[in-house]
């Protein structure tokens, strides 16, 4: 375990007890400036970067006004500018304590989600309930542009080295995809798996060096925020794009898939599920 996230009032990582009634007070928050320090980003420093984390819920049920459970699949938009995270698991534990609670309707449901996490992290949040009978727009979609996992390898370092990003002398602009990310937890040393994007206007990067550098977070520790970030920071700083936007799409955990995006402009990405989510 992390020193730095040894927090006892964690769920992450502990044995707890399920509560079936609704508790705002399951909600744990994390500072997002513990990953931006490791990542180069000073306390109070201006952002090198606009962004969201898209946290896509998909245990949400209650009860209606009779008693009878309905469902819907919850989508968070939290602004990379909040100085907190949600705890993962306190998350769930949250939207669990619904399932036995009666809520009188949706729109009811999805003022709560959004002023209690809005809480947590310290800033209003955008809440979409999506409902069964739209389910069938939750279509699963190839990420766009070309994936580099295809360009061979040698002897690969499993730590984050962004001196191995380089550049050619000629300009481009694209998209590159890699599905081989692995990063790990840093509560409980348990692996997230992740396709990352890279969407990027300048000198062209070299796709094996990219390829190369995304592999080395394979025994990183660090939150889903964090690890993008860190990510992100390092390609402006190596290769100094003109533009760039880069996203990940966590596979799913504890019924939730949480999908940063952080972009040199103001940007706002579709939540196009992953094959593998």
């Amino acid at each position: 375990m992390n020193d730095i996230y040894n927090n006892k009032n964690l769920p992450l990582g502990q044995q707890v007890a399920f509560c079936e009634s609704y508790d705002p007070t399951q909600l744990q928050p994390i500072p997002r400036k513990i990953g931006r320090n490791q990542a180069g980003i000073a306390d109070n420093a201006a952002l090198p970067f606009f962004g969201e984390d898209i946290w896509n819920c998909w245990e949400l049920s209650w009860l209606d006004n009779s008693g009878k459970p309905d469902i819907a699949v919850a989508e968070v938009r939290i602004p990379a500018t909040t100085p907190n995270i949600v705890e993962s698991k306190s998350l769930k534990l949250y939207l669990n304590s619904f399932a036995m609670t009666r809520i009188r309707s949706s729109g009811h449901l999805k003022k709560i989600l959004a002023e209690d996490i809005g809480n947590i992290v310290k800033s209003n949040i955008h809440v979409r309930l999506i409902a069964p009978k739209d389910f069938n727009g939750l279509q699963v979609m190839d990420p766009p542009g070309t994936c580099i996992d295809y360009y061979p390898i040698k002897n690969p370092k499993f730590i984050p080295c962004p001196h191995l990003l380089a550049i050619d002398p000629y300009r481009v602009s694209e998209t590159l995809f890699s599905r081989l990310v692995r990063t790990n937890c840093p509560v409980t040393g348990q692996p997230d798996w992740a396709t990352v994007s890279l969407t990027y206007s300048g000198f062209r990067i070299r796709p094996e060096a990219l390829l190369k550098y995304f592999i080395g977070f394979r025994q990183h520790q660090g939150f889903h925020e964090n690890c993008v970030e860190t990510m992100f920071c390092d390609i402006l700083r190596y290769c100094k794009p003109e533009s760039m936007t880069l996203s990940a799409r966590f596979t799913r955990r504890g019924g939730i898939d949480i999908n940063p995006y952080r972009s040199t402009g103001q940007t706002s990405l579709p939540n196009l599920r992953d094959p593998r989510q």
